[in-house]
């Protein structure tokens, strides 16, 4: 007997949120002119924004990395009757979130170790050097900070359309996508 599953397993709903929080809240924190208070010999872990905004960079990459593992482990995920051009569309808007999720933060250690800035996180955790993003054959290839916050509109943007989708789903078409990714009532 198979049965249908209409939720996602506890761990990829915990995952899926934690980062929502985390990308919002290093959104939100995200310093304007941090590349030219840099420059201008500020001390990043003097900013409590900028020492959070790196440390939830930081969070955002290693929960991306733990969802990408669980991903190919978990428990089959459930599906929804739709039309194709939505699940054309749903799989590339979710390609792309997987991408910006990983991309953003490794822009930003690239703009800081292309820049010679430090990485500050909390905990009083400092990397004066980049040595990997400095000497990186890719250092050249663009000014890594500006890379960074393009990204970081982007999945902005990406999630935005992505929490639309799943409102519409939820309202609209009622097929639950998004209580599929909801805690489960008893």
């Amino acid at each position: 007997m198979t049965t249908t599953r209409t939720h996602y397993d506890s761990l990829s709903r915990a995952l899926h949120w934690l980062t929502a929080i985390a990308v919002i809240a290093a959104f939100t924190l995200g310093p304007e002119h941090f590349g030219r208070q840099m420059r201008q010999g500020m001390d990043p872990a003097t900013h409590w924004d900028i020492v959070v905004h790196e440390s939830l960079g930081i969070l955002v990459m290693a929960l991306t990395l733990l969802r990408l593992l669980w991903v190919a482990v978990r428990p089959a995920k459930p599906t929804f009757d739709m039309a194709a051009w939505m699940h054309t569309v749903a799989k590339a808007t979710h390609g792309l979130l997987w991408l910006a999720l990983l991309a953003v933060p490794v822009s930003a250690l690239l703009a800081l170790g292309t820049e010679g800035n430090p990485l500050t996180l909390l905990g009083g955790i400092r990397v004066d050097t980049l040595p990997i993003t400095g000497q990186s054959p890719l250092a050249d290839l663009a000014d890594w900070g500006d890379v960074h916050k393009w990204l970081g509109d982007a999945i902005l943007w990406l999630s935005g359309l992505h929490a639309v989708a799943a409102i519409y789903h939820h309202f609209v078409l009622k097929d639950g996508v998004l209580r599929a990714m909801l805690p489960m009532r008893s």
